[in-house]
């Protein structure tokens, strides 16, 4: 699994442009799936047929999407300014490396040069409008050969083991979650099961909403990462969750209010198995189980996260273990079929 995570995080896929990483995808289950479809906003959806029906309609879901940024406009001098594509805190882009386009182009985000600020521009966080991409061309005659207004750009891939057990790299959040995914399609079932690979999770849920109303599961399970706080001088009381502590279950969050019994079948079925979890104790942020709960019948969600330090980074940071809790206990789930969830 955790060599298909490597791979699925080196596509380049931001919001609205995730053929590539759904092309993997697809490469990936189509000898295993009963039956897959894309639908006309670029949501992948699987069956995989069990040995038996469970009763219940059963979704899998995760996003394939990763945050970026689109390119608007190309200066004289051959900068390409830029806006953001999904949650991005302007303090960890200045300096990075993206690639930019179908063409895979090298870029440096940069802003104005520290000798070159004035006193009161000093120690101050440049807003995103001053920062801009140095892709190395002079003109903008030479840059328009290489880029257009409306590519998309994202941080260079960078999927490195270092620590003690530990991953980074770019959009961890949320390729995990889809390796999980087709982990589990590869398998043999013991009941029917639908699989959603969304898109546009990170700028406003907008493939879930299409998928819930589509399918109308009883229950959605959402695999994501969430923000893992053991980073240091952060009180405890503010973690919301930390790396080697499995995953991550949810009561609340920004965007939904999960299904009580639902989160207890969950934490029981992790007990029995003897998975270690935590509970989120953070209320903030959000993922699709806010979509699928509003759509369609009302659907019963629940999400499982994986505990991600520097999300929504160049560098989002996981616990092997972690990731391994998370497969695991999306197997026992299965096993059991959500049968008196």
């Amino acid at each position: 699994m955790i060599k298909t995570i490597e791979r699925y995080c080196a596509c380049i896929s931001p919001s609205g442009s995730e053929d590539e990483i759904r092309e993997q995808i697809i490469g990936d289950i189509k000898n295993h799936a009963t039956s897959w479809e894309v639908d006309e906003t670029g949501n992948l959806t699987v069956f995989k047929k069990g040995a038996k029906a469970s009763g219940l309609k059963i979704l899998f879901s995760a996003h394939m999407d990763e945050i970026g940024f689109m390119i608007k406009y190309i200066s004289d001098e051959g900068y390409l300014y830029f806006d953001l594509i999904g949650g991005i805190d302007r303090r960890v882009v200045a300096g990075r490396r993206v690639v930019i386009g179908g063409n895979r182009i090298t870029g440096v985000i940069a802003s104005k040069a520290i000798h070159l600020q004035k006193p009161d521009e000093k120690g101050i966080c440049v807003p995103i409008s001053e920062m801009y991409i140095d892709i190395g061309c002079t003109d903008k005659e030479s840059a328009s050969g290489c880029v257009s207004v409306g590519d998309i750009a994202v941080f260079k891939p960078n999927f490195e083991h270092f620590g003690d057990g530990l991953i980074k790299s770019k959009a961890i959040d949320d390729r995990f979650g889809c390796a999980v995914l087709v982990e589990l399609i590869k398998r043999e079932l013991p009941y029917d099961t639908y699989f959603a690979f969304v898109t546009c999770e990170e700028v406003g849920t907008d493939g879930a909403k299409q998928v819930g109303y589509r399918l109308k599961p009883d229950i959605a399970v959402v695999f994501e990462s969430t923000t893992a706080g053991d980073i240091a001088d952060a009180p405890k009381s503010r973690y919301a969750c930390s790396l080697r502590s499995g995953p991550v279950l949810s009561h609340m969050d920004g965007g939904t209010i999960y299904d009580k019994a639902l989160l207890q079948y969950i934490k029981n079925v992790a007990e029995e198995n003897n998975i270690e979890y935590q509970i989120k104790n953070v209320i903030a942020g959000g993922n699709d189980s806010s979509a699928y709960q509003k759509s369609g019948i009302g659907t019963r969600v629940a999400v499982i996260s994986a505990p991600t330090r520097y999300i929504h980074s160049a560098n989002n940071v996981v616990a092997e273990t972690d990731l391994e809790s998370i497969r695991e206990l999306a197997s026992a789930l299965l096993e059991r079929g959500f049968i008196n969830a």
